[in-house]
């Protein structure tokens, strides 16, 4: 079975992951898993020196080099561990059954390519720990992390808001018209109206596109409101979201339109 896996780190935008994971996989019905990797740059594994035979006077500083790096990793794998067992007891709390921890050592964009196949939502802070602060657009791993998961990623703010609406910029493109699809057989939204908002020139075309995807979600039991603005994609996406109170944007965000790059500067 796969899981929704949430990614957490000691950043502050660690206990908003950990809620809308537990949301998500109650929403989903399906297991959460919390996931903490321990960056293998700053903290390197201990090394075998058991083949360093000959190096006479030096053999002795490569030890005590490793026992440094041992002994600088020790309090990083307990916090890590630390942090999970919170994690854990707090989606509990929530009414997730039974979440599950897991604590790797290396990077975590491989880590995320080996878990993939069980991964079936992940979910990331918009920032984390390693992140320039607020007035940077978006974490320093998340681009790379959306890029290489052949799924939707839930991508979340600093704090939790239970969402009770949500937007799909839509360009009428492949990724998007694909997102349509997706949102409309997944329980992930099911029950929340939905905004289907396309940004430019207003088109025949362009509301036949809308009106297409608009029949696919009603189809799959959501309440649909259509609209197409003009102007550039990320103020008037902002605009509208915050002219109608809307909680969630679900977006392809690296598709070849206008829309990819708001995806790159997620707020």
């Amino acid at each position: 079975m796969t899981h929704v896996t949430a990614c957490i780190d000691g950043s502050a935008s660690a206990p908003a992951v950990c809620d809308y994971a537990a949301w998500a996989s109650q929403r989903l019905e399906a297991p959460l898993t919390f996931l903490h990797v321990l960056d293998q740059r700053q903290y390197p594994v201990s090394a075998d020196l058991s083949g360093n035979i000959g190096l006479g006077s030096r053999e002795h500083l490569l030890d005590e080099l490793a026992s440094q790096d041992e002994k600088r990793g020790k309090p990083a794998l307990e916090q890590g561990r630390i942090m999970l067992a919170a994690a854990k007891e707090r989606a509990m709390a929530e009414g997730v059954s039974s979440p599950e921890t897991k604590q790797r050592h290396g990077d975590l964009l491989e880590s995320l390519r080996e878990l993939e196949s069980d991964i079936r939502l992940p979910v990331i802070g918009r920032q984390g720990e390693s992140s320039g602060g607020a007035e940077a657009h978006v974490g320093s791993q998340l681009e790379s992390v959306i890029r290489i998961m052949h799924r939707p990623v839930l991508v979340t703010p600093a704090r939790f808001k239970k969402p009770e609406s949500a937007m799909l910029a839509f360009d009428g493109g492949a990724t998007t018209r694909k997102g349509v699809e997706m949102l409309a057989a997944s329980p992930l939204l099911k029950g929340l109206p939905i905004h289907l908002v396309m940004v430019g020139t207003e088109t025949k075309e362009g509301w036949a596109q809308l009106d297409a995807a608009c029949s696919t979600l009603s189809t799959g039991g959501y309440k649909v409101h259509t609209a197409m603005r003009a102007g550039e994609v990320e103020p008037t996406l902002h605009a509208y979201q915050k002219e109608h109170g809307i909680d969630l944007l679900v977006m392809g965000a690296y598709g070849h339109s206008r829309i990819r790059h708001y995806g790159q500067r997620i707020r």
